[in-house]
This record gives structure tokens, C-alpha cells and sequence, in this order.
């Protein structure tokens, strides 16, 4: 139990240092997002790939339509799903992922702008990137610093904050919400409000 809470709190004093370091460039990614005509493609490779699927469907259920494109697959002819009208979002902890950064040459010919979350600044996707948001992680929380722990957490946690502020940017409500998910109890619960409400 005392080393569970060792790793979490860990985890917090990481969240809480990269909340800190957020600046303008978080803020430019927020507005080129919103203005973006088309999806959010989302890319990553690994867990930083995982992370992506999850904030794809955090994205899509909130108001920002959005898609998971695995980054070995897009060199492979997914790249063709996405169009100039969209806009993408890499990540990776390193910033040096072979398979995001051979994707470049081919996201310039689509002319799609770039958006990409790394831990280094100086890293070559960031270089390659319309924006860059930096989440610099001193380490991770397992015993030898090398598994994705506190940098995929971080990257979750900023992807989660993207996403609500463009929700509440586009005014995205409890209905819409209801809309996007009926499969669940929650979306069950919330249409049967919006029913009442149209039936009283």
C-alpha cells in the first residue's frame, strides 16, 4: 500500500509540474483546433499510440470530431484518410518516433497542420511542427525510470484539458452529449430528460 501511494503520488507531483509549464503554445493548439474545418487526427506509436486512441474518443464524445490513425499503418496507406481540412496531433514522449517523423514529408504534400505534444522541445518532431506543446517529465514513477508511467499520464491529463475547454469553447451541452452516446446508462438517463423535457 505505501509504495501504491509512493507511484501515485509521483504521478501527482508530475501532473502538477507540467500543469505549471503550460503556456502560449497550449493555447495556440486550442485555437487552431477550433478553427480546424475538419477532424483532429490523432497519431502515436506505442503507449503514447494508446494514449491517442483514448483522447480520439475523449475528442469525439465531447464535441471536437476526432481519429485515431496508428503512425506504422498511416505509412502504409492510412494517410489517406486524412485531407487537408484536418488537422493532426502527434505524440510522442521523445519526440524522435521514426515511423510520426516519416509521416511528415507526406502531411506537407496533404498540407495539413502539424500539433504535437513531446517532452522536448528540441526534439525533431517538435522542430517540424506548426505547434509544439512541451510536457517535460523528470521521470517516470517506476523503479527504473523507463516504463511509460508519469509521461503517458501527463500526456492523457493535457489531451483530457484540450479536449473539455474546445467542449465548452463550442458550447457543447448536456443534450449533445445524450446524442453522441445512447448506448450507455448515462446516455439512456440523459435522452429520457430530453424527451421529458419536449413532452411537458
Amino acid at each position: 500500500m505505501i509504495r501504491a501511494k509512493e507511484i501515485i503520488e509521483e504521478e501527482m507531483i508530475t501532473l502538477k509540474k507540467v500543469s505549471n509549464s503550460l503556456d502560449e503554445d497550449f493555447e495556440k493548439a486550442i485555437n487552431l483546433i477550433y478553427k480546424c474545418k475538419g477532424k483532429l487526427v490523432i497519431t502515436g506509436l506505442g503507449k503514447s499510440g494508446h494514449i491517442g486512441k483514448k483522447l480520439a474518443a475523449t475528442f469525439s464524445s465531447t464535441g471536437t470530431p476526432s481519429f485515431f490513425v496508428h503512425a506504422a499503418e498511416a505509412l502504409h496507406g492510412d494517410l489517406g484518410m486524412i485531407t487537408k481540412d484536418d488537422m493532426v496531433l502527434a505524440i510522442s514522449n521523445s519526440g524522435e518516433t521514426k515511423e510520426l517523423l516519416e509521416m511528415i514529408p507526406s502531411l506537407r504534400i496533404i498540407e495539413v497542420k502539424i500539433i504535437s505534444i513531446t517532452g522536448n522541445r528540441e526534439s525533431s518532431l517538435a522542430k517540424v511542427s506548426d505547434v509544439h506543446i512541451e510536457i517535460k517529465v523528470e521521470r517516470e514513477a517506476d523503479h527504473l525510470n523507463l516504463a511509460p508511467t508519469s509521461s503517458s499520464t501527463a500526456a492523457l491529463a493535457v489531451g483530457d484539458a484540450m479536449a473539455v475547454i474546445l467542449s465548452e469553447m463550442k458550447v457543447f451541452k448536456e443534450e449533445n452529449f445524450a446524442v453522441f452516446h445512447p448506448g450507455g446508462s448515462l446516455g439512456k438517463k440523459l435522452l429520457g430528460k430530453i424527451h421529458n423535457g419536449k413532452n411537458n
